[in-house]
Formats: C-alpha cells, structure tokens, sequence
C-alpha cells in the first residue's frame, strides 16, 4: 500500500467509532489484518492446487486424480481442496479467536440441517473454494472468500482469486480495496453515476445455478426468461426489455459481488446462494458504496421500499457504487436502478427452513 493510501486508511481508522458496541476500531483492525493474511496464505493453497492440475497431476507426490465428489449433483461439486482449505482456515481461526464462531460451506454441507444458524455473535463465515467448477476446469474465476460478522452484518470481508492475482479486502468504515493499493470503486474522480436508461447501458450479472430441473416454473427457466427479458431490445417482451449492454455469468457469486464493487458490472441478480457465497462480497461492495437487496420483486415495484437484503434469504440483487447526476444522488439512482430490475425478473423461490434468515 503507497504512503498516501496508508495515510488515508490511518484516518479512516482514527475516525470510526466502534460498529458494534462489542469490537471497538483497535479489534476490527486486528482482526481485518488477520483475515487479510489468512485469506493471502489460503489463496497460496488454492494455486497450490491448481498447479498440481497443470503439471499432470503431481507435485512432491501429491495426486491430483478423484480430485472431486458430487454433492446435489453434477454441478454442485466438493473437491479435496475445499476441504483442506476449510480445515486451515478453522483451525487457523480456533487457535487465534477460540471463542468466535465459525461456519464453513463443507462443514455446514456435510450435516442434515439447513438452518441458518448466524447470530449476534462474532462468527466467521467461510468458502474455501467459491467457484470450484471453475477450478477443476482451470477457468480462472475461482477464490477463497473469508467473512467476519457481527450482529447479523459482515463488517470485514476478504476474497483472495489467486489465478487472477486480485485481492479484495474490507473493514467496516475504512473503504474495500484491490490488491490493498487501489481503493474500489476503481474509477473515482468522479464514481460514475448510473445511465438515466438503466438497465440499458448496463453489464447484467447473473449464474444459471445448481437448480436445473425442467419446467416452465422452476428456477432454471424463471431465470431464463429473466435474462431474456434483461437482454431483449426495449419495446420487446411486452415493452420490458432492458436492452442492457451485456450478460455476464462469472460462475461465482463471491465474484459477482466483487467485481460489482469494483465497478465493472452494474447489476447483478441471483438466487440459491448460501451466506458463505455472498457475506464476504456484501461487506467489501457495500463498503465501497454499493448497495444489495432483494432479487424477488414485490407487488408494486414503482412504489415499494427499497429492503435491505437479508443474509441468509438467498435471495440478491446488487448494484455497483454510484455517483450523484444532476438530477439525483447514488442512492436514488441505485433505487431507480432496482426498481427497473424488479420489472424484468421474475420472482425465484429458494426456500430456508428456518424464519431467521437476516
């Protein structure tokens, strides 16, 4: 980080008041900066792995052969690395905050349950391998994503893409950060403001997920006709077609919300995700100014409040951070920006069992 971004940072860090009554600026500065370090060292294991595929298969021995097990099905995948990484990552935690909670994907997936079990206690919710189709494919959009909440909200969130060399980090009330150097939005002087015609003018995010059954009301082919309808030329599809600039599926939601932050996509809209897929993205977009909801739209789109999205809904639609235009501030243009959304999708239904899903 240059002297100038240290500077800046430092400021940030003397200014903010403690965000949860629990943790005050010194904790979340320690913890941040354990999370980043264990986010660098995981991301190290995910290359690790990566390269055992490229050069045929071992390294020092290691076998790279049954590297992976279906869980649901055919795309919803385990491999030994999720596993191994989850373990460091655990056992990393335990041994530094033996009293915080922890929630890792494969731990969670490996019990009967699917209960949302975050509360208000600092609890630490992990992916070790977010995108693993992508990893046993070699496809570079693969990462680690580390999360650390408090009172239902992330407050500090890593995700570490090895492949991609890019490390985005966030800490409640100090900015999100590419690579620790470059402050997101990556373009600020000015934070572009959203197109007056959005979703036309847009990059449209969107993951076809692991629901593939057949059938005009499934969630595979709601989506669908959402991303038609998104894609479509205006005047089409009844006069809702978004016209956006493009359709992007990444084929992971933790890079989803990263790039959101980052500015390069402008909308991203999905459902089935799990909180180990998306805490760590909500605390760096909404640091840099970005703001997530509910990808289910209600009734009346044009009149309805705007909620803030619950964590464990499975259920998300974001927007890249904004600046104002002469005519609104970023936070009405994100809701205009929404609203329109909510006029071109349809609704998914992804259901928990539990009533807690905040």
């Amino acid at each position: 980080m240059s002297q100038r971004n240290r500077a800046l940072l430092h400021q940030h860090c003397q200014a903010v008041k403690p965000t949860t009554g629990v943790m005050d600026s010194q904790e979340l500065d320690e913890i941040h900066a354990f999370a980043v370090q264990l986010g660098k060292d995981a991301g190290q294991m995910l290359m690790q792995a990566a390269w055992r595929r490229v050069d045929g298969g071992s390294v020092n021995g290691a076998s790279s052969s049954n590297e992976f097990d279906e869980k649901e099905s055919s795309v919803d995948i385990v491999t030994k690395t999720d596993h191994a990484v989850e373990a460091f990552i655990r056992d990393s935690i335990a041994a530094k905050y033996p009293s915080h909670k922890f929630i890792g994907e494969e731990t969670y997936s490996a019990g009967s349950s699917r209960d949302y079990l975050v509360d208000a206690s600092p609890t630490w919710i992990v992916d070790p391998l977010d995108g693993t189709v992508n990893f046993t494919h070699l496809f570079p959009m693969f990462c680690v994503s580390i999360a650390f909440v408090v009172d239902h909200a992330p407050v500090i969130g890593v995700i570490n893409a090895p492949f991609l060399h890019q490390l985005f980090s966030s800490c409640r009330g100090r900015g999100a950060w590419l690579n620790e150097k470059h402050r997101l939005p990556l373009v600020r002087d000015p934070v572009p403001p959203l197109p007056d015609n959005a979703p036309s003018g847009c990059i449209f995010s969107c993951e076809w997920g692991k629901d593939r059954r057949e059938g005009p009301e499934g969630n595979l082919m709601r989506k669908v006709d959402s991303f038609v309808t998104m894609a479509a030329e205006r005047g089409a599809r009844e006069g809702r077609g978004g016209m956006v600039h493009g359709v992007r599926s990444l084929g992971s939601a933790t890079m989803d919300l990263a790039y959101t932050a980052m500015g390069s996509l402008d909308i991203w809209w999905e459902g089935g995700c799990w909180e180990w897929d998306v805490a760590a993205g909500i605390a760096i977009l909404e640091e840099a100014g970005g703001l997530v909801t509910t990808a289910n739209p209600p009734d009346n789109p044009n009149g309805a409040e705007v909620p803030k999205a619950q964590l464990g809904s499975r259920l998300y639609l974001a927007i890249r951070p904004a600046g104002p235009s002469d005519s609104e501030t970023a936070l009405e243009a994100q809701h205009r920006v929404i609203r329109q959304v909510w006029k071109r999708v349809r609704p998914l239904s992804y259901n928990r069992p539990t009533a807690l899903q905040n």
